[in-house]
């Protein structure tokens, strides 16, 4: 089993390059395993191209693991995404998901779930009305003016007695969502499941929207952590930025 042993050992140091680039003696702490095994495993990964060294000698994922998504953005964006999901779950202990913006619809693109026995529905290659979500919303707050007033011009619809569909309050909140970098939304989109988003930045504006997510009993534990929680997010969202403007991944 000791080849089994490796390989996860080696895609656990993969998905916390993935995060940020490290060295030997900083991934050993991160990945909490040997300093000379991980710099055996670095050694082989490198061998294959899986990962590479920068001008500063820190490892960073390689062209081949790169290429592999080169030819999909949206593919690209999930497998850059990925370990951002699942650090989000697990420090808030919630499901977190992945989610892009066309023509007014929120596309639910990855979920990643939480350890909890209850769980919430898992959305994934569903859609959403943007106005209903923390994502949409969001994402309005960055895609100009022209594309929120298209928006707003249609009529919104109310999918739970919660859904804000007042265009002038909606307004607000997409000012809101755009100064705290980080937006709520409580029973809007589903009856008894609140959420917050986070936006996510290419080199050419938003690309994704970083969600946490749960039913609303436990999530948020306590209304006095809503806006700790949402730097969480926000701060995540930011770190997966600084990594896509700085990677191939997107074709940049």
């Amino acid at each position: 089993m000791a080849g089994v042993q490796s390989i996860e050992r080696a895609f656990l140091l993969l998905r916390a390059l993935a995060v940020e680039s490290a060295g030997v003696t900083e991934l050993a702490g991160r990945v909490d395993l040997p300093k000379s095994t991980v710099a055996r495993l670095l050694q082989a990964l490198e061998t294959e191209g899986a990962v590479e060294r920068d001008d500063a000698s820190n490892y960073r994922i390689g062209t081949v693991v790169a290429d592999l998504f080169g030819g999909n953005p949206r593919r690209s964006l999930i497998a850059t995404a990925r370990p951002y999901l699942i650090g989000l779950s697990a420090d808030i202990g919630e499901a977190a998901g992945l989610e892009v913006y066309e023509n007014g619809w929120v596309q639910f693109i990855d979920q990643v779930v939480s350890d909890h026995d209850v769980q919430v529905r898992d959305w994934t290659g569903e859609s959403g009305l943007a106005h209903a979500l923390p994502t949409g919303i969001v994402f309005l707050a960055h895609l100009g003016a022209a594309e929120v007033d298209r928006y707003l011009s249609e009529p919104l619809e109310a999918l739970t007695s919660n859904t804000m569909t007042d265009p002038s309050q909606l307004r607000e909140r997409i000012i809101q969502a755009r100064s705290a970098g980080y937006l709520w939304c409580f029973e809007e989109f589903a009856l008894g499941i609140n959420s917050v988003a986070a936006p996510v930045f290419g080199p050419d504006g938003i690309v994704a929207a970083l969600q946490v997510h749960g039913p609303t009993y436990r999530f948020p534990h306590d209304p006095d952590a809503n806006h700790d929680i949402g730097r969480q997010v926000a701060d995540q969202a930011a770190r997966l930025t600084e990594q896509l403007q700085g990677s191939r991944f997107l074709g940049s």
